[in-house]
Parts: structure tokens; C-alpha cells; sequence
């Protein structure tokens, strides 16, 4: 008789001690699987970790998650581009490193839900800017300065378009910024070429750069910046 774990091994080996080696927990990308295959996974790493986090499910995974996963607690991004089920809380004793994340545009808040999922699975503190981008850079000023005084270990900047809005607060403060780019836009820049062009062109020298919509990759690079920055923070005060 095939088990339900032999079903899983058909199309899965999990790495469930990712999070023990790596700091980063396993991520489902559903974009390219099967809803029953979304589900076996998820069901497993929840009952190994109590938490899990799916990317980029379909609207037919989506309904069947919150379905199958409806006494777990569930929290859905923008777009439902994120989707965290849980059944425990965050582990209360990780790391609070502070991630900013600014987005240019409202257009932008589907991967920037991204990031800031993953980084609060992480344990992070979270602080949230939407709609300063540089058609009207004045929009920037008052909310970058409140993440520069709380202050905030790293900054995520989202942007579409031209994407310059990531250089522009690279030359404006001394914390780590991680442009990430997104497919908003028109015609060529629809594709989010042109943003990422324009970060990787940066002139204002420092900033890192993941790849289009990468909101997963760009929320775990902050999430391990801010994290060691917490750690060191915690070992200073026992000195």
C-alpha cells in the first residue's frame, strides 16, 4: 500500500533542517506545481515546523490552501503572490533585527508583500513605505528619515518603472539597501528589464541587487543583514 510519505518522495525530498543550517526556512514555489503536490508539501513542513510560507500559488491552489488549512492561522499578501499558514506563533527568540521596505508605487506592493512575508517569518520588525517613488520625490524625504532614525539595519526598495528609486536612497543614507526590481511598467519596462538595468547601472555605489519580482530573495537577504545586525546588537549589550 503506497503511504501518504511515499507519495511525497515521489515528487519531493524536503530539506527540513534548511532553517537549522541555513537561518532560511523552505519556501514553496507553487507556480510550477501541482495543487496536490502544493498540499503534500506544505502539510509536511507544517507538521515538522508548525509554519509555512507558499509563493506564487494559482487562484485553484489558493481556494484548495485555505480550504484544506482553514484552523491554521492564514495571512494572504497582496495579489495572494505570499500566502503563511501557521499553527504557531514566530519563534519569539529570533534575532529582531529592523528591515525597511519602500516601495515606488502602489503597483509595486505585490512583491513587496514578498519580502516583508519572508522577513517576518524571520522574526523581523517590519516597517513599511508605499508610493514615494521619484515623480515625486518629495513624497520620500519625511518617511525616510523616520526608518533612518528608528533605524532601521537594512532597506528593501521596490520600484518599477525607470527603477531608479533604489539609487536615489543609496545616496542618501549609510544603511544597506537591496534594490528589487519589478515587471511594472510599459512596453519594454513592463517586463521589468528596464528597472533592473537601471539598478545594476547604479551610480550611487553600495547597493545590492536581486532579480525581477524576487520579493523571496530579496526578503531573505534583508532578513539574514538584519538578523546579524540584532545578534551583534544583543552581544554588545552583554559585554
Amino acid at each position: 500500500m503506497t503511504t501518504p510519505a511515499d507519495h511525497l518522495r515521489s515528487f519531493a525530498h524536503i530539506d527540513l533542517l534548511r532553517s537549522e543550517r541555513t537561518g532560511m526556512p523552505e519556501i514553496i514555489y507553487a507556480a510550477s506545481k501541482t495543487t496536490d503536490q502544493v498540499i503534500a508539501i506544505a502539510t509536511h513542513i507544517l507538521a515538522a515546523h508548525g509554519r509555512v510560507l507558499i509563493s506564487r500559488a494559482n487562484p485553484d491552489t489558493l481556494a484548495r490552501c485555505l480550504e484544506v488549512f482553514a484552523a491554521q492561522t492564514i495571512v494572504r499578501s497582496t495579489d495572494d503572490r505570499m500566502l503563511s499558514i501557521a499553527r504557531v506563533p514566530v519563534d519569539p527568540a529570533l534575532p529582531r533585527g529592523i528591515v525597511g521596505i519602500v516601495a515606488a508605487g502602489t503597483s509595486d506592493l505585490p512583491v513587496a508583500d514578498e519580502a516583508a512575508a519572508v522577513c517576518h517569518e524571520l522574526g523581523c520588525q517590519v516597517e513599511r513605505v508605499t508610493d514615494v517613488g521619484v515623480a515625486g520625490l518629495h513624497r520620500l524625504f519625511a518617511p525616510l528619515t523616520r526608518l533612518v532614525e528608528l533605524p532601521v539595519d537594512v532597506i528593501i526598495v521596490a520600484a518599477g518603472m525607470d527603477g531608479a528609486l533604489p539609487a536615489v536612497v543609496t545616496g542618501l543614507v549609510d544603511i544597506p539597501v537591496i534594490g528589487l526590481p519589478t515587471s511594472v511598467g510599459y512596453g519594454y519596462g513592463a517586463a521589468g528589464h528596464a528597472a533592473l538595468g537601471t539598478m545594476l547601472q547604479s551610480c550611487a555605489p553600495g547597493i545590492a541587487v536581486v532579480n525581477i519580482d524576487n520579493g523571496v530573495g530579496a526578503g531573505a537577504m534583508a532578513a539574514r543583514i538584519a538578523r546579524k545586525a540584532a545578534q551583534a546588537r544583543i552581544k554588545g549589550t552583554h559585554q
